[in-house]
């Protein structure tokens, strides 16, 4: 890495700007643009993500005060206030939602082989959802409640790593549920899921295509007993059962057995009931991976404060989902850099520091190792030696 590059700089080349032009051209984005480009109001985006801009005039005072860095950074055009509040109005957020796909695919690949905390080959998958409040004076388009304006993220994670594998921005009147039908099984893979997706006829399509769920059951679940299975309760587990369905409807969406795993947990003196149709896992593995479902809610809490997606820079709809779908491309760009390099932090710390250090030009590794010892980078072949011994 050459250590004349500011960190930005560093930051900005572990991403694909040719699979970015293709997502730029899929919309036509750059048409009737001068001067200020798709790739100038990303990098401009990414900055304020990563330096927690408050405003547009935030971003616009702090880059000019770096204007003699910002070529070597990749941003060519002239930055305002005016223009870049236009290209959030006017770009298609499709573009920057197309290319968060392109780095979850990267970042998928690196954090392929993490830990899952679990011993299983299969991919497991958390799906849950956020929402986040809107003024309600700014935001007409987003009404929810009389009294709430707000849009929904809808967000399936891959609990290695974890890496937001499929996200939506809906109203947030879209009940959980009917994401279910935008999501395609993919077969042996787990997903967990929580009360709020519990549609039998949905789950059942799942079921049908060769794809686990992990839910919990309702207060007022109806079942036959088929048979029950020992199970060790010092552990936890009270009940290892085969059921079936009793209610019409139920039993008319998911016709199949499930199986029903009750377990008490001691920490939170809190009783769980699982449904699954999983039959070959231990009933603990059951319950062990549905707790890792809370890795998907750390996510929704870890972006809401690190990143912007809570004070917005625009308040058109297209606005904002460019900001919320380029905050997912930062988190996933720090995610990515951090894997490549084998940096020895994580992306809370990797994000502090950026935030006061972007622009200082010190060599990446070195920025996030705490020893104080100068990495060693690998000579420039192009460089003339002055003196040669």
């Amino acid at each position: 890495m050459n250590s004349g590059q500011s960190l930005f700089s560093q930051l900005i080349d572990h991403l694909p700007s040719y699979e970015f032009r293709l997502c730029v051209e899929r919309y036509d984005g750059n048409r009737r643009v001068r001067s200020f480009s798709c790739w100038d109001q990303f990098l401009c985006m990414i900055f304020a993500q990563l330096t927690y801009r408050e405003s547009l005039r935030d971003i616009v005072a702090c880059l000019r005060s770096q204007q003699r860095r910002l070529y070597h950074a990749g941003i060519r055009g002239a930055v305002s206030r005016s223009t870049l509040a236009d290209a959030n109005e006017s770009r298609d957020w499709r573009i920057y939602a197309d290319f968060a796909q392109v780095l979850i695919g990267q970042a998928r690949v690196l954090y392929a082989n993490d830990d899952l905390g679990v011993e299983l080959a299969s991919t497991v998958y958390a799906l849950d959802s956020t929402t986040i409040d809107l003024c309600m004076s700014l935001f007409p388009w987003a009404r929810f409640k009389p009294d709430q304006h707000a849009i929904k993220l809808h967000t399936l994670l891959d609990l290695r790593g974890p890496i937001p594998t499929f996200i939506r921005i809906t109203p947030a009147q879209i009940h959980d549920v009917n994401i279910l039908d935008q999501l395609t099984p993919e077969p042996g893979a787990f997903y967990v899921l929580d009360r709020g997706y519990l549609d039998f006829a949905r789950l059942y399509r799942w079921t049908i295509q060769g794809a686990f769920f992990i839910t919990r059951a309702r207060k007022n679940f109806r079942f036959r007993v088929l048979q029950s299975h020992p199970v060790n309760k010092s552990t936890g587990l009270q009940c290892d059962q085969t059921i079936a369905l009793t209610w019409f409807y139920s039993l008319k969406g998911h016709p199949t057995h499930l199986r029903r795993i009750r377990y008490w947990d001691a920490e939170h003196s809190h009783r769980l009931i699982f449904l699954t149709n999983n039959f070959t896992l231990p009933a603990l593995a059951i319950a062990d991976l549905y707790r890792r479902r809370w890795q998907v809610e750390l996510f929704f809490k870890w972006i809401k404060q690190h990143l912007r997606i809570k004070a917005f820079y625009g308040t058109s709809e297209n606005a904002v989902k460019t900001q919320v779908w380029i905050a997912v491309c930062s988190y996933l760009l720090v995610a990515i850099a951090r894997k490549r390099l084998n940096l020895p932090v994580n992306l809370y710390t990797m994000l502090q520091i950026l935030s006061v250090s972007i622009f200082e030009k010190t060599p990446i590794k070195q920025a996030f190792s705490f020893d104080n010892t100068p990495i060693e980078t690998d000579q420039n072949p192009n460089q003339l030696k002055l003196l040669d011994f």
